[in-house]
């Protein structure tokens, strides 16, 4: 079967230059990916090699990551700022075809991403492919299948929950192997359950994560102490800020949308960063005593971010729309690097279910 052809591609839209991976003719069967936290359009890559000719791809680098310029995140309008980035590109002349509704893949923080969009054009989403996506509560500080908050502020959630030995390794490019903080075994522990996954592409993936834009207005952005422990919260500004719940929380505007596209959800099930046991949870990390002083699992319970994620789909699909979960056994965080076939097999149906009339 015929492979796309990648191509790179600059563009001004919503007042910021971005910079795209695009493949495939402009009238083929619309896609467009919407990569995760750490990391950019780079990711894609491994997937786009196993895509056919007849999709057209369009993967754009968010702001502060890749090629895209290093605009700030406004944290307090969650994922929007990111969001309308990407809703600008469906306008760009000759990225798709006049009044395409392309099936949007979403990674991970761009799974929150992909729901926006949905939320503020759903007239332009043909389905979406949720892979291992933030909840739809947010991430982190809430305690039950409904998002309710464990603490007021949503303490323990944003910046201030990021490692600092890994931000500053980050900001300094660092591609060695010495500490598990370091980029290289994050993304061999965190991104993937069997890091032998990552042969050949290592070092692609590697870089594609230290394009991440460091600082106060990008990752992890600013942080505001809390009285509730661990005596941090979300600040005003900065990516881990805009996933907090404080500030992005889209259950009740995704099941209300008046126009559901199918939706599929593939997920890892050795996933360690969104999971109801997430390795990123300063909660569960309290729980197994590595972040000291957990008030316990009645104060402060870790995210059922799984739970809360299907209980929202089912409240999608009993408002009339349809949703698939797909739960890989042995896969982690990136189904698209640990499962590609299956993750393929997923992908091309959501185009024949949109191409259909």
């Amino acid at each position: 079967m015929p492979r796309v052809e990648i191509t790179q591609r600059t563009v001004t839209a919503n007042g910021i230059t971005q910079h795209l991976l695009v493949a495939g003719p402009p009238d083929g069967a619309p896609v467009l990916l919407v990569h995760g936290n750490g990391s950019s359009s780079a990711f894609w890559t491994p997937l786009l090699r196993r895509l056919p000719a007849t999709l057209r791809v369009v993967a754009p680098d968010l702001r502060g990551y890749g090629g895209t310029q290093t605009a700030p995140v406004d944290a307090r309008r969650g994922l929007n700022d990111l969001a309308d980035d990407v809703a600008a590109l469906l306008d760009i002349p000759g990225l798709f075809a006049a009044g395409a509704r392309p099936v949007v893949v979403g990674h991970s923080l761009g799974g929150g991403v992909a729901m926006r969009l949905l939320v503020d054009r759903p007239d332009r989403v043909g389905a979406l492919l949720l892979e291992a996506p933030v909840s739809p509560y947010g991430f982190g500080g809430t305690r039950d299948l409904v998002g309710t908050p464990t603490t007021p502020d949503f303490a323990g959630t944003g910046a201030g929950t990021a490692n600092a030995d890994f931000v500053a390794r980050l900001a300094a490019g660092d591609r060695g192997t010495d500490t598990p903080t370091s980029p290289r075994a994050v993304l061999r522990a965190a991104y993937v359950a069997d890091p032998t996954c990552l042969a050949g592409d290592e070092e692609l993936l590697l870089d594609s994560l230290l394009s991440t834009a460091t600082g106060d207005d990008n990752y992890p952005g600013t942080a505001v102490p809390s009285p509730h422990w661990p005596g941090v919260a979300a600040g005003a500004r900065g990516v881990l800020n805009a996933l907090a719940p404080a500030h992005f929380r889209i259950a009740d505007a995704l099941v209300a949308v008046a126009v559901k596209p199918p939706v599929t959800w593939v997920r890892g099930a050795a996933d360690v960063i969104v999971s109801d046991t997430s390795l990123f949870d300063p909660a569960y990390l309290g729980a197994l005593g590595v972040v000291p002083g957990w008030p316990g699992e009645q104060a402060c319970p870790p995210q059922p971010m799984i739970g809360q994620t299907r209980a929202v789909l089912e409240r999608y699909a009993a408002a009339g729309g349809r949703y698939r979960e797909v739960a890989l056994p042995d896969c982690g965080h990136s189904p698209h690097l640990e499962r590609p076939a299956e993750f393929v097999a997923e992908l091309l149906a959501l185009t024949e279910v949109v191409a259909a009339p």
